[in-house]
């Protein structure tokens, strides 16, 4: 089923999250330890992350270096199918434009098409780290604009290669992310939204919000979004704090603002066991006014890790 689809069935609130593939090495089953306490709260779709490939450099007996192309978290596709053969819940890949070509972007989409996978989010994705700016790959997607109207067109029976005769139509329900405190591209946030609602108006259904810490951005992000005519879900994403390290780490990652209170009381913690129990209470205060409020679903970024989004839902569903 559809994102939206649970979105106007749901009577209350719906409770989310996002998950990440496992490093290369593990195996699938510590994934499936952190999602099995979570169905507690039975969540109506699950998203997978994809990781793009990085670069390392290797020396070699001989004394060159080689530059090494290295995937850390791959496997998003597998495991998107296996979280719905196991546990019965719709499964959300994201689908980057960094690394794909746009053919190499089709066959995954129809790939991701006979799985019986009908939801994806769309992202241009982040640079690989030593560019410092994003590359788009040769005949790939550079905007994020970009792979989701090659979506609209797949759903419409349009593909990459010309001629092809009898051509179905994919069904995708295409979600996409925001930043309520602005993307650090953009030269403002009203440029930011109004290409926000350019994605709208190319086919995307949903929007999912990066993380932040401070409800009144989120509801002033909401309320400019409204009356520019953007009228699709807006889905608040949440993570937890749960170290000190991260008062610092996430504003520079994520360009957010940190509500004063909040960043007190984490130095006045002396153990990050007790930053994790701040970090809670916050989330959970953040999640009941946004539930009041009325938003259509709370998506929680796990990073691997269910302990924190447990003891955060068990107090709201």
């Amino acid at each position: 089923m559809k994102v939206v689809d649970h979105i106007r069935n749901a009577k209350n609130t719906v409770f989310s999250i996002e998950i990440l593939p496992p490093l290369k090495g593990q195996d699938i089953h510590s994934l499936f330890r952190g999602i099995e306490p979570l169905m507690e709260f039975k969540p109506p779709f699950i998203d997978v992350t994809y990781h793009r490939e990085d670069y390392v450099y290797k020396k070699r007996e001989n004394g060159v270096v080689e530059k090494v192309s290295v995937y850390k978290r791959p496997g998003t596709v597998a495991i998107s199918a296996a979280i719905m053969n196991r546990f019965k819940v719709d499964a959300v890949p994201h689908i980057i434009c960094g690394g794909f070509s746009k053919e190499e972007t089709e066959n995954a989409l129809i790939e991701l098409n006979f799985l019986g996978i009908d939801n994806v989010l769309a992202l241009r994705g982040d640079p690989i780290k030593a560019e410092g700016r994003f590359i788009p790959e040769h005949n790939g997607n550079a905007y994020a604009t970009d792979l989701i109207q090659q979506i609209s067109n797949l759903n419409k029976g349009i593909y990459v290669e010309d001629g092809i005769l009898n051509a179905s139509c994919t069904n995708f329900c295409i979600g996409i992310a925001a930043y309520p405190e602005k993307h650090y591209e953009a030269v403002s946030l009203d440029s930011d939204l109004q290409y926000l609602k350019q994605k709208v108006e190319l086919g995307a259904e949903y929007i999912v919000t990066q993380l932040f810490y401070d409800n009144s951005k989120f509801f002033a992000f909401e309320k400019k979004c409204r009356e520019m005519g953007i009228t699709i879900p807006i889905i608040p994403g949440l993570k937890p704090l749960s170290t000190k390290k991260q008062l610092t780490i996430l504003p520079s990652i994520f360009y957010i603002d940190m509500p004063e209170i909040l960043v007190q009381a984490v130095h006045n913690c002396t153990t990050d066991e007790q930053v994790r129990q701040v970090g809670i209470e916050w989330c959970i205060q953040q999640s009941k006014e946004l539930k009041a409020a009325g938003v259509p679903v709370l998506h929680y970024y796990t990073m691997g890790k269910s302990d924190a989004v447990y003891s955060i839902a068990k107090e709201l569903f």
